[in-house]
């Protein structure tokens, strides 16, 4: 069995692990390199060998993942959950009692003290409610639809995601988020998946993230296609405030989704803007869709109609 602290994730794939432990905080991005390290590890020889994760059970895409994997047909994880008073005689009096008073009869005390899986983060912008009212069956006819991208600095295994989002406006004057095309591509594969999809719905313009190299960005996509119209567009403002005016018009009841996008939903309800963890890929890319096509857009223009032929003549005038 080998032992490797947290803060030198890469280091794990060097070592043999009959036992993989693990204490983490499944909310940070080293974390989940982490398990991935450890899932190579293990099965390197191709055998597999157990791994034991320990955390405060956050309604994290990951800890959900794992979840999935303990139920069906075929299982290959086991969830087990103890509460902070299971562990009563361990802890010291004072800190227990501080806590129970924090948290007792407290939504967040669920999650903290019983060890339940909430159904989204405290501070998240996005509930599961807003999300299933946006499974609503309405469809219309589109006035624009865009292509959005969050491109990633890198493509190895702990970088985020490339965000690749699909929305389009309806002349009903609402949104609809098409398809979530993101993953983990490196430069010349997330251009080519964006005008791919650029071309499948017919969309307008592509809208890319530029504040890793907005030049650049477009080089890499005008590498694939010469003339594909690029719109750069730079985060001025904070994470938070961004996405506060997105997440108002799910509120509204303004936002369809045309399909299931769990991956994409686990985001939005559980990124929280105060914890200081960075915003997701998929939830900056639908940002920037929405943003373009509900809040940065001009109305489509009223035409009129056109009336042929001879003036009439008024008396007096």
């Amino acid at each position: 069995m080998g032992c490797q602290s947290d803060a030198t994730p890469d280091a794990i794939e060097q070592r043999h692990l009959q036992l993989g432990f693990e204490r983490v905080d499944l909310p940070g991005s080293i974390p989940c390199h982490q398990l991935k390290n450890v899932d190579i590890t293990v099965e390197r020889d191709g055998t597999t060998a157990p791994r034991l994760i320990a955390t405060t059970p956050r309604p994290t895409p990951l800890l959900r993942e794992l979840v999935r994997n303990s139920i069906g047909e075929n299982p290959n994880c086991v969830v087990t959950r103890a509460t902070t008073y299971a562990n009563r005689l361990n802890l010291a009096p004072a800190f227990f009692d501080h806590i129970i008073s924090k948290y007792q009869g407290t939504r967040l005390g669920r999650q903290e003290l019983m060890g339940d899986i909430l159904d989204s983060a405290e501070g998240a912008l996005w509930t599961r409610d807003m999300l299933e009212a946006a499974r609503d069956g309405q469809r219309s006819q589109y006035v624009r639809t865009v292509v959005a991208v969050d491109p990633a600095v890198s493509a190895n295994v702990s970088s985020a995601l490339t965000g690749i989002v699909v929305a389009a406006r309806g002349y009903d004057q609402r949104a609809y988020v098409l398809a979530d095309l993101s993953g983990r591509y490196s430069p010349d594969a997330w251009a080519r998946a964006a005008i791919n999809a650029y071309d499948q719905f017919k969309a307008h313009r592509i809208v890319a993230e530029g504040n890793q190299g907005g030049e650049l960005v477009r080089y890499t996509l005008q590498t694939i296609r010469a003339n594909v119209p690029i719109d750069i567009v730079h985060a001025i403002r904070s994470k938070q405030a961004r996405a506060e005016p997105v997440a108002a018009l799910y509120e509204q009841r303004r936002v369809t989704h045309l399909s299931a996008f769990p991956e994409l939903d686990d985001q939005l309800v559980t990124w929280e803007p105060l914890s200081g963890d960075p915003s997701p890929d998929r939830l900056d890319a639908l940002v920037w869709a929405l943003t373009d096509l509900m809040l940065g857009a001009a109305d489509p223009p009223i035409v009129g109609p056109i009336f042929v032929g001879s003036p009439r003549n008024i008396p007096g005038q």
